[in-house]
Parts: structure tokens; C-alpha cells; sequence
């Protein structure tokens, strides 16, 4: 098997228009496409990074929450690459997002650092 890279990664929110407008407006990820599945009383939101990776923001009705922050299994972070973790940084502090300290990867010496999404998934901006 040949994996040439990350296609999508795939997130519930429990808001859906409070999470679009997060990661449309906030983020500034563009939007694909957007479908409204009735069967499943769903929306399904295609966004695209700079670099063509795909997020897929689903909303469902009553979706259970996250079990734990951040050591639940299965998805534990997203990671964005970044120029500049601190002008990112601030760019979320100035929109009154609460960013943890800025860290240094002991692994790689690159600079990195958290923040959450509308339901708390943790998100991280890594340095390169």
C-alpha cells in the first residue's frame, strides 16, 4: 500500500452554523460544497485547507459529547501548519480565542501551540 498524503478528517458539530461560521470565518477555510441529507436530518460541509486537505463538518441530531479532552480515544487533535505560530496565535487571541502557551516540540524543535473549536475539539497550530 502507497498513502500519498490525508484526504479529509471529519468532525460532528453540535452547532452546525456556529462551527461552519468558526471554521469558515474564523479560520478561513474554504467551503467546497454543502448538503443537506433529509433522510439523515444532516448537514455535510466540505471545507479545503490551503494545501487541499479536506475537513468535512457533519451536524446530526444529539450527537453524544466528546468523552474526554484530550485523551479520549480515537481523533485526538487536529494539526494546522502555520508561517508564524505567534501572528497566528494573536490573529485568535485578538477574536477573544483562548490560545494556550506557546510550546516547543522536544522531538522536532518546532513551535506549536492549542486552541479548541466551538465544542472543544482541540486544535493545534504547529510551526513550519
Amino acid at each position: 500500500m502507497h498513502i500519498s498524503g490525508i484526504h479529509h478528517v471529519a468532525i460532528i458539530a453540535s452547532d452546525y452554523q456556529r462551527s461552519k461560521r468558526f471554521y469558515t470565518e474564523l479560520l478561513g477555510l474554504a467551503i467546497v460544497a454543502e448538503t443537506y441529507r433529509a433522510a439523515r436530518d444532516s448537514y455535510k460541509l466540505d471545507l479545503r485547507t490551503p494545501d487541499g486537505v479536506q475537513i468535512e463538518l457533519f451536524s446530526f441530531p444529539a450527537p453524544p459529547p466528546r468523552p474526554s479532552r484530550p485523551e479520549a480515544c480515537g481523533l485526538r487533535h487536529l494539526a494546522f501548519r502555520v508561517p508564524d505560530v505567534d501572528a497566528a496565535a494573536q490573529e485568535l487571541r485578538d477574536r477573544e480565542i483562548a490560545v494556550e502557551a506557546i510550546r516547543i516540540d522536544e522531538f522536532t524543535g518546532k513551535r506549536f501551540t492549542f486552541f479548541a473549536d466551538p465544542d472543544g475539539l482541540p486544535l493545534e497550530l504547529y510551526e513550519q
